[in-house]
């Protein structure tokens, strides 16, 4: 029955789903790089509920080199252990075609050259941005019915394994499944219900409006600082899932998935499965 399916075209994603997810593209994009320009106002993490270096997680900077005519050394400090990082974190290009003590290169950055008050915007704008994408996908998805095939279930965890043995190529086959395979599902249902809402949280604990009408959610992080920490632990959580989403992309057909998501229909491989 699979392999009267292989090549058969479905109609996997609907436009709302397409909508949002393009959104959501666009959006994490702008806020990583508006993220990191924020971040370089203050370019350091700490685990603390307030500034606090002897409880200092990260941070990048720079410091003067031996010999009066040479340029700083960009340096960055995790956990207490130093890495020189000159060129790429620390001492690196300033978005204004030079060089300057700054955390992130001017090309990550959003703006480009240090303007912590355009960066602030951005990012509020593309937060509102991400929210409305999630908010469209989980509602759409739930009118359509399409939401349970992406939330992983009981009896999905036993097949884990074996989809990751299929992936490693050390199994021929996956395990039985539906539109999503188990994997896809915990990646899913962990962004969608976890790191996302998380991120949406800790960012409005670091907002010193809702601080002020809400403490308590700046409490429950631990403080601004620690809300900080969190905040930029789960964004290299995503920027992870996203890497690795695009490398299974790419490794499972780019074609056939990117028109999918751009026109809705999606031609069945050989151990693609059609329904829940």
């Amino acid at each position: 029955m699979r392999l009267a399916l292989t090549g058969k075209r479905v109609y996997r994603h609907s436009i709302a789903a397409r909508f949002s997810h393009w959104l959501w593209t666009l959006a994490m994009l702008v806020l990583v790089m508006s993220g990191l320009q924020i971040f370089n106002a203050a370019p350091y993490l700490d685990a603390s509920d307030q500034n606090n270096p002897a409880r200092r997680v990260l941070s990048i900077g720079a410091r003067q080199a031996s010999g009066a005519a040479q340029h700083p050394a960009g340096v960055t400090q995790f956990f207490g252990h130093t890495f020189t990082t000159t060129g790429v974190l620390g001492y690196t290009d300033d978005g204004q075609g030079s060089r300057a003590e700054r955390a992130f290169p001017g090309w990550a950055t959003l703006p480009g050259e240090q303007d912590l008050a355009d960066g602030r915007r951005w990012h509020l704008f593309f937060g509102w941005c991400l929210s409305l994408a999630i908010v469209v996908y989980l509602v759409a998805g739930a009118i359509r019915k399409d939401l349970r095939e992406l939330i992983l279930r009981p009896s999905d965890l036993p097949k884990l394994l074996p989809m990751q043995l299929y992936y490693l190529r050390l199994r021929k086959e996956p395990p039985p499944h539906g539109t999503y395979n188990p994997l896809q599902k915990a990646a899913y249902t962990g962004v969608l219900f976890v790191f996302i809402p998380l991120i949406i949280l800790t960012g409005l604990a670091l907002s010193p409006g809702v601080d002020a009408l809400a403490g308590p959610l700046t409490a429950l992080f631990g403080g601004r600082q620690f809300a900080r920490l969190w905040h930029f632990a789960l964004m290299t959580l995503l920027i992870g899932y996203f890497i690795t989403h695009m490398v299974l992309v790419f490794a499972t057909g780019p074609w056939n998935n990117i028109r999918s998501m751009v026109t809705g229909w999606y031609t069945l491989g050989e151990h693609d499965g059609v329904g829940p």
